[in-house]
């Protein structure tokens, strides 16, 4: 389970307006409480490094740009708890792309953008075997 408190949501949206139509990515920080629930309290957007012409259907977040945010956590006292990426003028469901590579124990959340405007946001945890995604959270 997965919970994103409305400044969360607002800035995910804001941010994959503003990338329309390519899309944004970055990455969820925040506290991981006894039960296993997850609450993420900021993000960290990232510059999406896939080619230039890619971009309107692909993410990369770099290596150096994954240990800064590991470092940032470190040093904010939070943990890293996964990733969010925008699907411009698609549904907001994981991609074959996203299942191929995505690592368990993260959560991904995608939010599709409709002409510009942000529309359905979910959440999705990948199972341990890495055969497919299992929602944790629908808005």
């Amino acid at each position: 389970m997965i919970f994103l408190d409305d400044a969360v949501n607002r800035a995910i949206r804001n941010e994959a307006e503003a990338s329309y139509p390519n899309e944004c990515c970055g990455i969820l920080l925040g506290t991981v409480d006894p039960d296993g629930a997850r609450s993420v309290t900021e993000i960290i957007e990232i510059d999406n490094t896939s080619d230039a012409d890619e971009q309107y259907h692909r993410f990369t977040i770099g290596p150096d740009d994954f240990m800064r945010a590991e470092i940032e956590a470190r040093r904010r006292g939070v943990d890293v708890l996964g990733f969010y990426h925008s699907h411009p003028d698609h549904p907001a469901m994981p991609s074959d792309y996203d299942l191929k590579h995505a690592m368990p124990c993260y959560s991904y959340v995608i939010v599709a953008v409709e002409s510009g405007k942000s529309a359905a946001l979910t959440s999705w945890e990948m199972t341990p075997d890495r055969a497919r995604f299992i929602q944790e959270l629908q808005r």
